[in-house]
């Protein structure tokens, strides 16, 4: 997924009220949107280096976006917005080899009265329903970790994937590692236990689960390798 234009660069000076974000950047202080609702465990340091976008758009009341925070030499997208459009990219152009059988893709698609997922793939025999997560936190060398912080949400899916499964479809959820410099994933039990919980029941249930990371420029984020995941 390439950006419009290649990202500005600034610094880190404090991320506050959750979706901004203030960047020093040509010895001005800036606005920024911060499309993110998790805490952005690790990634908040003052005078870490920022990647950001610039709107066109005259009635955007903030025309910058961050976009990518460097951490320790490695950069990591924090831009949740674009989660699903990295992974709609991949499944068309089939990069995604165990979804590769599904032509049909549909976004946002309703399963239950009060549950919608990233999508439903499908072929001439078969309907699938894939649920997608944004994944930046590392605490550990070589390792991602979901969530950073509790999510209600997440938990719901996971539960609503199981119920599509006893239903017939084929469920499948891709955590989306916005960092390269991860070998391994697992569930950050810690912060959230009753999503660890929910997660090995969706295993017992035979939902399947897809960790890839990303390569991250300054022109683009696209997905790059599958890892494996640790129960």
């Amino acid at each position: 997924m390439k950006f419009k234009q290649t990202l500005l660069q600034g610094t880190l000076i404090k991320r506050y009220k959750r979706f901004f974000i203030d960047i020093r950047y040509k010895n001005k202080t800036i606005i920024a949107h911060c499309p993110n609702s998790g805490s952005m465990l690790g990634l908040l340091n003052p005078g870490n280096k920022v990647y950001f976008s610039k709107s066109d758009n005259p009635k955007r009341k903030l025309k910058y976006t961050a976009e990518i925070i460097k951490v320790n030499d490695n950069l990591v997208g924090i831009n949740t917005h674009l989660t699903n459009k990295i992974v709609l990219e991949a499944l068309k152009l089939k990069k995604i080899k165990q979804l590769a059988k599904f032509n049909n893709i549909k976004t946002e698609v309703m399963f239950s009265d009060n549950t919608r997922f990233d999508f439903m793939i499908s072929n001439n025999t078969k309907k699938c329903f894939l649920e997608v997560k944004n994944v930046t936190l590392s605490r550990v060398l070589k390792t991602a970790e979901f969530p950073d912080s509790i999510t209600s949400r997440g938990t719901k899916h996971l539960n609503e994937l199981i119920n599509a499964k006893k239903k017939g479809y084929e469920s499948y959820i891709l955590y989306l590692i916005q960092r390269e410099d991860c070998n391994l994933f697992k569930i950050a039990k810690d912060i959230d236990e009753e999503y660890k919980i929910t997660f090995n029941k969706a295993i017992r249930n035979k939902i399947k689960v897809l960790c890839f990371d990303c390569k991250l420029t300054s022109k683009e984020i696209k997905i790059n390798k599958q890892i494996n995941y640790h129960v």
